[in-house]
């Protein structure tokens, strides 16, 4: 099935509607800011499917057949200062009564799933494993120099409001996947006697291991199930003045070994452990080496924006197509351009690293205040404040910053339509017509809890086209939407939008994306990481199988064994 976008030079259509498809439902931000993630119902009068026209200034083709990545949504890091920021909104309203709802007011806009919702319904949330550059203090679970058998972890080293605020937002989002990694293991383990700096010794292996476990086990002892778990966040960095820790790949996949021998002897078989956790530049090295030496301990690795550019993660992807992608970390900082900022984050992250095969989105720091602050005394991380997703200010008031804007646009698209319903899946798209490169977007399906329902198709789409003539001239791109023979057609602005229709499934069902959100491994691998071989028949000739591979704008896409009756 293809589905195409075309720019002509009408809102509606006249021909007669061949399947019923209609947009009701749009949501936009626009660079100027008349509309930040603003809800337009168009009942009575939607943008209807009709006979297919021309195409016109922008044209995006959608290819319905197959099916790329399953999503699990957008989201940030709870650190140390983000949660205290946050509990104490929380504490000034329950204490002095001043803005006493802006707490919950502000969990809710961000973190509420439910379909139709002015809100994020952001899913995904990190959280550090002890101290990070944002915490009051150097601590880990165990600081006993020594204590190989743990006899002294404590989880309870980390601040109490750090549970009580994960709690109070699974809350709000049944589906939140927590995702839990350490900036540094105790000081103990390293080199350099400290959290600050240095390099893992290898002598711990099974005693970090089993201090992963511990972890594990004590956010589970405080009702938070895990649905991830990191070595180490950024192992090839190494800062004396904050947590960091120097882990090379062979050590990682010693102790990702390690790890989940432990996790699948107590009850943690299906907590994903998620490698690297580190910048684009190296997505051929670190992590191509982690699979190769530990593939079976690990369902994927993680990137972050610092270095190098999203494209490389195609380097990981293509060497290993059934392991997982995710994007875990990029911070904005005060003091730059909203709109720059705005299309830089869908160009790389929310269109661009998911383009690329990442399952999600993340930010940095979830909150701070309007100096980005509180960070670890002494740290020389974020020498311009980091700016958070919202800023909480010492009066109880509070700002969405543009890091909000970009991730509910796109994650609107992803929410499942249904209470337990999956998660969107990534369909590939291209983008054609005159005015190609004033648009970039990706396009997704939402399957139902009711097979019988209609499935939901979402598009975001970024018109970035704010210099068409090399001089600063804003101008919206006129689009037809062609989906399955059928065309309408929507006008965007500048700026981000996210719209969708529903219609019925197709002959591919989309039901793989249920349960956790996680898309089967649709190949085997051969030898490594030497590519993804034809699957081996099974079974009777009926129905025939085969496994085709997509080519969208020069990307590869990842194979599909589809059955032809």
């Amino acid at each position: 099935m293809l589905i195409r976008l075309a720019a002509v030079a009408g809102l509606a259509l006249t021909a007669v509607p061949t399947f019923g498809q209609q947009i009701y439902d749009i949501w936009a931000t626009t660079w100027d800011r008349s509309s930040l993630f603003t809800y337009t119902n168009l009942s009575p009068n939607p943008i209807n499917f009709g006979s297919p026209g021309a195409i016109g200034q922008a044209d995006i083709t959608i290819n319905e057949d197959t099916l790329a990545q399953a999503m699990v949504g957008h989201g940030a890091t709870l650190t140390d200062s983000s949660a205290l920021i946050l509990n104490n909104l929380k504490a000034r309203g329950v204490w002095q009564n001043q803005n006493s709802n802006n707490y919950w007011s502000i969990l809710n806009t961000l973190f509420d799933p439910t379909d139709g919702a002015n809100a994020a319904g952001l899913s995904y949330l990190r959280v550090p494993l002890g101290a990070s550059d944002f915490s009051a203090n150097v601590y880990s679970f165990d600081d006993v120099s020594g204590d190989t058998s743990l006899s002294n972890f404590d989880i309870n080293k980390a601040p109490s409001y750090l549970f009580s605020v994960i709690n109070d937002i699974r809350g709000i989002n049944p589906y939140l996947k927590v995702h839990i990694l350490p900036w540094s293991p105790p000081g103990w383990m390293k080199d350099s006697g400290t959290m600050n700096g240095g390099n893992f010794n290898s002598a711990y292996t099974s005693v970090y291991a089993n201090y992963l476990l511990k972890s594990l086990q004590g956010f589970q002892s405080h009702g938070i199930s895990v649905y991830a778990i990191g070595i180490q966040n950024e192992p090839e960095n190494s800062n004396p003045t904050y947590p960091t820790c120097k882990i090379s790949a062979s050590q990682e996949a010693q102790i990702g070994s390690a790890l989940r021998t432990l996790m699948n002897a107590n009850g943690f078989s299906g907590v994903r452990i998620v490698g690297y956790d580190h910048n684009w530049n190296d997505a051929a090295g670190y992590p191509v080496q982690l699979m190769d030496d530990a593939a079976s301990a690990f369902s994927g690795v993680a990137f972050h924006c610092y270095s190098g550019n999203f494209t490389q993660q195609d380097s990981f992807h293509n060497a290993f197509p059934s392991k997982e992608v995710y994007f875990t970390e990029c911070t904005g900082e005060y003091g730059s351009d909203w709109w720059g900022d705005i299309k830089w984050y869908m160009e790389n992250i929310f269109i661009g690293s998911v383009t690329h095969s990442s399952k999600n989105g993340l930010m940095w720091n979830l909150a701070l205040d309007g100096n980005g602050n509180p960070k670890l005394p002494g740290t020389s991380s974020c020498g311009t404040p980091c700016r958070p997703v919202v800023q909480v200010n010492s009066d109880g008031s509070f700002v969405y910053h543009q890091e909000f804007y970009a991730m509910a646009q796109a994650g609107k698209a992803i929410l499942p339509r249904d209470v337990n319903g999956p998660f969107g899946q990534r369909l590939h798209l291209t983008i054609g017509g005159a005015r190609a490169q004033g648009l970039i977007a990706t396009a997704f399906v939402t399957g139902r809890v009711n097979p019988s329902d209609w499935n939901r198709y979402s598009l975001v789409v970024l018109n970035w086209d704010d210099r068409p003539d090399g001089t600063w001239n804003p101008t919206p791109i006129q689009t037809t939407i062609e989906f399955r023979d059928a065309q309408a057609t929507y006008t965007f602005p500048i700026g981000v939008t996210t719209l969708w229709w529903y219609a019925p499934s197709t002959s591919f069902d989309v039901s793989e994306a249920q349960e956790d959100g996680k898309q089967e491994a649709l190949e085997v691998e051969a030898e490594g990481r030497k590519g993804a071989q034809k699957a081996k028949a099974q079974g009777e000739k009926k129905p025939f199988t085969a496994w085709v591979h997509a080519d969208v704008n020069g990307e590869r896409q990842r194979p599909i064994e589809l059955a032809f009756l």
